[in-house]
């Protein structure tokens, strides 16, 4: 049985598109799949050292690319980083356009395993998306310091979005107010320049949510829009969600690692027959809600009577 396990094992690797190499204590290849040596220019019979491999193929122009005028210098710095730690994981860029992500892990005898896997589908994504948002934020008059539409701009697109609405039965979508909580508190606590330095981080953590559809603006002091066309509320609460996870997790101030800060979202889908008011005082009180029940969170405008009711009358 365990040479069936072991014949299962070296035709999977031999087939396998991850790149796979083994290399001993001195750093000699000792196994490599064939995605390995076909990506490298290894032949079937050799076992150069990693750093011929390097050396070799950067002269070639092929394989791996590396961003340095001096390759005698970059060698003898990876050098120093290969084997250092038990594991590690890399990005490599490739000649022929290929983007890898590399693990590497290291025995007590100093033998390392290294696999590769083709990661250039997601880093397209990335780029789409990336483009997808600049284009989202092109040619708008934008704010001096977010860098990001004006509330002008915002508006317009907001009133652009209803017309849209009324116009077209097939269309829907979502208006979202983000705010920063506490942010008073921070400016006090550590003046305007720490202050706008949230801003700013707030600000690039948004756009990684903008898609190509979408319009995110700054409407005033702390409070930006965003909004969703075509997006129901389930889908707007996820995408506000992962929003609120990842400013949890921010850390704008170098000087003080320990800070962070939350947001609180208020949510309003359109509605037949609104106005901009209309529905920018839905997701406003839905704000305030969020506000008052704690922040850090998304609350959505509901009809009187519905589960989470908020009252025009209650205070803010």
């Amino acid at each position: 049985m365990t040479g069936d396990y072991l014949k299962a094992l070296m035709g999977l690797q031999a087939r396998s598109p991850v790149l796979i190499s083994l290399y001993d204590q001195h750093d000699r290849l000792r196994f490599a799949n064939a995605a390995f040596r076909s990506t490298y220019h290894v032949g079937a019979d050799e076992s150069p050292t990693w750093e011929e491999i390097m050396r070799r193929n950067h002269a070639a122009g092929r394989g791996a690319i590396i961003g340095a005028d001096d390759i005698e210098a970059w060698i003898a710095t990876a050098l120093e980083r290969r084997g250092s730690v038990p594991s590690r994981a890399s990005e490599a860029e490739l000649h022929d356009g290929r983007s890898l992500w590399v693990t590497e892990t290291v025995d007590e005898r100093g033998w390392t395993l290294s696999m590769a896997v083709d990661v250039t589908a997601i880093r397209e994504e990335e780029r789409k998306h990336r483009k997808d948002r600049d284009f989202a934020l092109r040619d708008s008059p934008v704010e001096e310091l977010v860098h990001v539409p004006d509330r002008r701009h915002t508006l317009g697109k907001l009133a652009e979005f209803i017309q849209d609405c009324a116009e077209n039965p097939q269309m829907w979508g979502c208006v979202a107010i983000v705010d920063i909580d506490y942010f008073k508190a921070i400016n006090d606590r550590y003046g305007p320049q720490r202050a706008d330095e949230v801003l700013l981080d707030f600000a690039r953590q948004m756009q990684g949510f903008v898609r190509r559809s979408d319009c995110f603006g700054r409407i005033g002091g702390e409070a930006f829009m965003l909004i969703l066309p075509d997006t129901t509320v389930s889908e707007s609460n996820l995408i506000l969600d992962r929003l609120l996870e990842k400013i949890r997790g921010a850390r704008p101030l170098s000087n003080i690692p320990e800070f962070y800060y939350t947001c609180s979202v208020g949510l309003a889908e359109y509605r037949d027959g609104d106005k901009v008011s209309d529905i920018y005082s839905r997701a406003n009180q839905a704000l305030h809600l969020a506000k008052r029940e704690g922040r850090d969170r998304v609350k959505r405008y509901t009809l009187p009577g519905s589960d989470h009711e908020f009252r025009p009358d209650q205070t803010s």
